[in-house]
């Protein structure tokens, strides 16, 4: 694998997280600054978790100044573009559904990095991709969607799993890299398309 492959990916994420969590500040109304912030929140927040779970620090963010300048720029143009955006909520959505599948594949390979077991990796892929829209949600007081019937974090259990399972098969390219991202990417895309949903658990 190329040694910057990943980096694209965790750009990519980055970028996609941030405009994700910008238009949804811009929803509620957010002042440039809450936008500002809530697009950091969504961008960083699973991959911080996910550095002080694996005893990463400094975590990752904090000594790449790209990463930072990258949220920032994707959180202006989001600011400066979001009023011609014809379809605001398809489009949080997809960049929502993009990072998903992003992140999942760079907390995979960075647990598979410190050789941890592969339901960890799978978890701190899950971590990574879906704790940044948790706190994105809860500090727009919302019940973030993990916790809610949406087939959100069980796409990216799925997309991780079949992953790391083809690598153990002995499958290799950036091209399963890319399948895993698309992966994730379709498998929420189509459960909402069609109102795929985990059963509620209710207290009669």
């Amino acid at each position: 694998m190329p040694p910057d492959f990943l980096t694209v990916v965790d750009i990519l994420g980055t970028a996609a997280f941030a405009v994700s969590g910008a238009l949804a500040a811009m929803e509620h109304r957010l002042d440039p600054f809450g936008v500002l912030i809530i697009a950091f929140v969504t961008a960083i927040g699973g991959g911080t978790l996910r550095d002080v779970l694996v005893g990463n620090v400094p975590v990752s963010w904090l000594h790449n100044p790209t990463a930072i300048f990258v949220i920032t720029l994707a959180a202006v143009a989001a600011m400066l573009f979001g009023s011609y955006l014809k379809h605001f909520t398809t489009t949080l959505f997809l960049f929502d559904a993009l990072g998903l599948g992003l992140f999942t594949l760079t907390g995979l390979e960075i647990g598979m990095r410190y050789g941890l077991s592969a339901g960890i990796c799978v978890a701190l892929g899950t971590i990574t991709a879906s704790f940044g829209g948790v706190i994105r949600d809860v500090l727009l007081n919302k019940v973030p969607l993990i916790f809610q019937k949406e087939i959100y974090a069980l796409s990216c259990v799925i997309g991780g799993s079949v992953y790391y399972a083809a690598l153990q098969m002995g499958v290799q390219g950036n091209w399963l890299k890319i399948a895993c991202i698309l992966l994730v990417f379709f498998i929420r895309i189509i459960a909402v398309r069609y109102r795929l949903s985990l059963p509620r658990i209710s207290v009669k």
